[in-house]
């Protein structure tokens, strides 16, 4: 099993940052690929972005130029760098793993809320 710890949401006005945190633990040498998603009140939880087990990465066209990913490889964590935040993005933001298995994890989650 994997588990995954979510940190650094909390409340921010239109225009600001932040930072967002997930610590992975247990079987992380089956990890091929790690994700952001997040979920707004009434709506689908929606992918947003990945970052392979090579370093690629990709974005939802909602957050591209905008939000950043990455991973730190020595400590098991992958980040999301979120700027230029807008109200439309406030939702709980969830990290997720995919396993080599074809099994996949997710954090508890961390709300996020841009005030307009």
């Amino acid at each position: 099993q994997v588990q995954l710890v979510e940190s650094g949401g909390g409340l921010v006005q239109a225009g600001e940052s932040l930072r967002l945190s997930c610590a992975a633990s247990g079987s992380i040498f089956s990890i091929n690929g790690m994700a952001w998603y997040r979920q707004a009140p009434g709506k689908q939880r929606a992918w947003v972005a990945g970052i392979s087990t090579g370093g690629s990465t990709n974005y939802a066209d909602s957050v591209k130029g905008r939000f950043t990913i990455s991973r730190d490889n020595a400590k098991n964590t992958v980040s999301l760098q979120m700027n230029s935040l807008k109200p439309e993005d406030t939702a709980v933001y969830y990290c997720a793993a995919s396993l080599n298995d074809g099994h996949g994890y997710w954090g508890q989650g961390t709300q996020v809320t841009v005030s307009s």
